[in-house]
């Protein structure tokens, strides 16, 4: 027995800490499946590489934009008026792009038949 595929979505999480140089780091990943209503996000910042890049960077403040993101994906209390969104709609708001030191990369798509799976495998390859 074979199991389904679904189509994912999913975008790069990236430290920039100075925008006008344009260098970053990967420090997460998030991944949305539309059919498992699944939104999820994994991260991890190596704070030894933010600083190479910038070494009066707001890690403090990386870790808070960190933490919201996670928070916006559970869909939990502590993701305020974004809780009552969708899935698909907390998505499309973390991907939206922004000029900060915290930035989604481009979407990209793939088939999965486990989301969650998925997720770790892109967080380990992509961020670790």
């Amino acid at each position: 027995m074979t199991s389904r595929l679904h189509d994912y979505e999913y975008a790069v999480i990236r430290a920039v800490p100075r925008v006008e140089r344009g260098e970053c780091i990967n420090i997460g990943v998030l991944l949305y499946c539309r059919q498992n209503a699944h939104l999820g996000a994994r991260t991890h910042l190596d704070q030894a590489r933010l600083l190479a890049l910038d070494p009066v960077a707001d890690v403090a403040g990386v870790r808070r934009a960190l933490y919201g993101i996670e928070a916006v994906c559970s869909g939990g209390r502590e993701a305020g008026p974004a809780a009552a969104d969708s899935p698909g709609q907390r998505f499309r708001w973390l991907t939206a792009p922004r000029s900060a030191v915290v930035q989604p990369g481009p979407v990209h798509t793939g088939l999965t038949a486990d989301p969650e799976a998925e997720l770790r495998r892109l967080f380990e390859q992509l961020v670790l």
